[in-house]
C-alpha cells in the first residue's frame, strides 16, 4: 500500500469517514491470507515477496492491480485475526480438487522463495499447510519443485 493510500485510510479512520468495500469471495480471501501468513512468517516481508504475492493474487484472484492491492490488504489484517492456518484452511471449499489445492501449495512455496532463500519457519509453515490441504510428502515436494 503506498503512503498516499495509507494516509487516506488512516484519516478516514481518524474522522469516521467508511467507504464500503467491494465483496470478496471468502475462498479468496482465505487463500490470500494464507500467502500473506507464509511471506511474513519470518518476521521481514520482504519487497520480493510482496512483489510475487501481488503477481500471483493479480493472476488467481484480483483481475486487476487495485484490487489485488485490495484484496491483499484485507487479506492481511484477516490473517492477523486469525493467527490460525487451520482456520484459513478450513475455510477453503473442502470440494477444491487436488490441482486447484497444488496451485495453492505451489503459491505458498513461491511466495516463501521470492526473497531468494527458504527459511526455517517458511518451510515448517508451508510443509504443514500441504499437509492440511491433504498432500503427503511426495507432493509436497513436488509443488515445492514446481514453484521454484
Amino acid at each position: 500500500m503506498s503512503l498516499i493510500s495509507r494516509l487516506r485510510a488512516y484519516a478516514a479512520e481518524a474522522f469516521g469517514v467508511r467507504t464500503p468495500a467491494a465483496p470478496v469471495d471468502d475462498t479468496h480471501l482465505a487463500a490470500t491470507a494464507l500467502l500473506v501468513h507464509v511471506a511474513r512468517v519470518d518476521g521481514i516481508l520482504a519487497p520480493a515477496e510482496t512483489e510475487r504475492l501481488a503477481r500471483l493474487v493479480l493472476g488467481r484472484y484480483a483481475d486487476s492491480p487495485e484490487a489485488a492491492r485490495a484484496l491483499i490488504a484485507r487479506a492481511s489484517a484477516f490473517d492477523a485475526e486469525t493467527r490460525d492456518v487451520a482456520s484459513l484452511v478450513e475455510m477453503l471449499p473442502h470440494e477444491a480438487d487436488d490441482a486447484e489445492r497444488g496451485r495453492l501449495l505451489a503459491m505458498a512455496w513461491s511466495v516463501a522463495g521470492a526473497d531468494g532463500s527458504v527459511d526455517e519457519f517458511e518451510e515448517a509453515l508451508v510443509w504443514r499447510l500441504g499437509r492440511l490441504l491433504g498432500f503427503d510428502e511426495a507432493a509436497i515436494g513436488r509443488a515445492r519443485s514446481e514453484a521454484a
